[in-house]
């Protein structure tokens, strides 16, 4: 068995239930050998997690299940699906998972992109079950995929604004997350959430903040593979930090 059948076999928890549940649930036999799908060996309806920071968080196999539903509600949304966008896709799973975690990841995506998303159904569910820094991570897997044809396409955009409302994401983090994609003029600014007008010592506070939300290991609890992933986020916060250290000129 894969890693990627493994995380689905180690347990769903909360992701078991409800609409994500209800969307997967048909294609999550296909994905588990016999061995870990007979009744002594199902650990679909595991319990949680417990996050280091107090909050209850979802097992490894729930944050994949919800990942790759909301990828397959943002591949969707304009309405065509492209072989070369399924290509991006299973690149991103091999850099960030390795390669046999990616063949997997496709072929349950594939079957979820036949599927009609309740995109703000899921999203609560998300909500309800997963913590913020998790939620987060999401939102940046997603803007990753959506970018990785070089670009973030209005309606991938739009989809992806419309899953972070329905997520709780605030304004702020969504603007953030989105500066580290979408280029714009003050990116440095808006990935540190402060405008223009800020002093060098509000830049410096406003680092320390967003490289404690954003770091690593606000997402250990799912596994290396998460935490490694989640590196790249934490790095656009180091590298607008340092961005604004030499055009202010301070240290």
């Amino acid at each position: 068995m894969g890693k990627f059948a493994k995380w689905v076999a180690g347990g769903l928890g909360w992701a078991f239930f409800g609409p994500i549940g209800g969307i997967v649930g048909f294609v999550v036999g296909s994905m588990v050998d016999s061995e870990a799908t007979t009744p002594q060996n199902n650990n679909f309806s595991g319990s949680r997690t417990q996050s280091p920071y107090g909050q209850r968080a979802t097992t490894t196999g729930g944050y994949v299940m919800s990942l790759l539903v909301l990828v397959a509600a943002v591949m969707k949304a304009d309405g065509k699906v492209l072989k070369s966008e399924l290509d991006y896709v299973k690149q991103f799973f091999v850099r960030s998972f390795g390669a046999s975690s990616a063949q997997e990841a496709i072929k349950m995506l594939r079957n979820l992109l036949n599927q009609n998303i309740p995109v703000a159904d899921v999203c609560q569910q998300i909500q309800k079950n997963m913590d913020y820094s998790s939620r987060l991570q999401l939102l940046h897997f997603l803007f990753g995929i959506a970018q990785a044809d070089g670009k973030v396409d209005t309606s991938e955009l739009n989809m992806i604004e419309q899953i972070a409302n329905n997520m709780g994401i605030s304004s702020k983090d969504l603007d953030s997350i989105k500066s580290m994609f979408v280029p714009n003029t003050d990116a440095a600014y808006k990935i540190l959430e402060i405008d223009q007008g800020a002093t060098d010592e509000e830049v410096k506070k406003a680092y320390r903040k967003m490289a404690m939300k954003y770091h690593p290991d606000k997402v250990s609890y799912l596994g290396e593979d998460f935490q490694n992933a989640a590196k790249e986020k934490f790095q656009k916060v180091n590298e607008a930090y340092e961005n604004l250290k030499k055009e202010r000129n301070f240290s």
